[in-house]
């Protein structure tokens, strides 16, 4: 077990790294190559003040209203994932610091029983959110649209959400969140090591599936028609400037 450790939650960082960062920086290069249209692209009606356009950017990037209107259930679980995912963003950076002042208003056991809380319910939303999107694409008229590349996708984000969640739910009492970081401290700090209770505990094997899934993930992500969220941004200010 030590060995599939090694290979997805230690070398397996470090490709993935190097590939998800080379393809990002590939595909940023491709963006700032394309030629720019000589004609103005921004969409009617456009507020006419720059605080205006801003705000506008900020709401079709963030909160998508035109996908609401259109299909309001689809647009309800995909902002509860993805609010869902950004708490859990934020929960894992427990990994790198603990975070200054909950522990301190909590407690020790305060902190754990917070992080158990929404790491749960983060981890459910998502689970929610990725199998609403499976049934989506494998019934109805959007399985006509749907190809091998939507599937693998979804395959892999539901790897890393079953495997997280199991981690969560099956040992989230028996490995403190400090054994984890000194894990991925390790890591990127480039002196990789597993603690003894890390190795020594069955959360190993779901520690290493979850960041199997995860490398594989962020590696195919930036040559997958995910890597249009990055670029939302970009295209939604061209459609909010004049």
């Amino acid at each position: 077990m030590e060995t599939y450790l090694w290979i997805t939650s230690v070398w397996g960082v470090y490709l993935t790294a190097i590939v998800f960062f080379g393809g990002m920086g590939w595909r940023i290069y491709e963006w700032s190559t394309t030629p720019k249209s000589a004609v103005r692209l921004g969409m009617f009606p456009k507020p006419k003040s720059g605080a205006g356009r801003f705000a506008k950017l900020l709401g079709d990037t963030f909160i998508a209203p035109q996908s609401a209107k259109i299909e309001p259930t689809m647009w309800t679980f995909a902002f509860a994932f993805h609010l869902a995912a950004l708490g859990a963003f934020v929960g894992h950076g427990r990994l790198i610091k603990e975070f200054p002042v909950l522990p301190e208003m909590l407690g020790e056991a305060g902190m754990n029983t917070f992080a158990a809380w929404t790491g749960s319910i983060a981890g459910i939303v998502m689970l929610a959110g990725v199998l609403f999107w499976i049934a989506r694409r494998t019934y109805g008229p959007f399985k006509n649209l749907s190809v091998p590349e939507d599937y693998l996708l979804l395959f892999l984000l539901l790897g890393v959400v079953v495997m997280g969640d199991h981690m969560r739910f099956v040992y989230g009492g028996t490995i403190h969140a400090g054994v984890y970081r000194d894990w991925f401290m390790s890591v990127l700090t480039f002196k990789p090591a597993f603690p003894s209770e890390l190795l020594s505990s069955n959360v190993s094997v779901s520690l290493g599936t979850h960041m199997l899934f995860a490398d594989l993930f962020l590696m195919y992500f930036p040559f997958s028609k995910l890597v249009h969220s990055i670029g939302a941004f970009s295209s939604n200010l061209v459609r909010s400037s004049e």
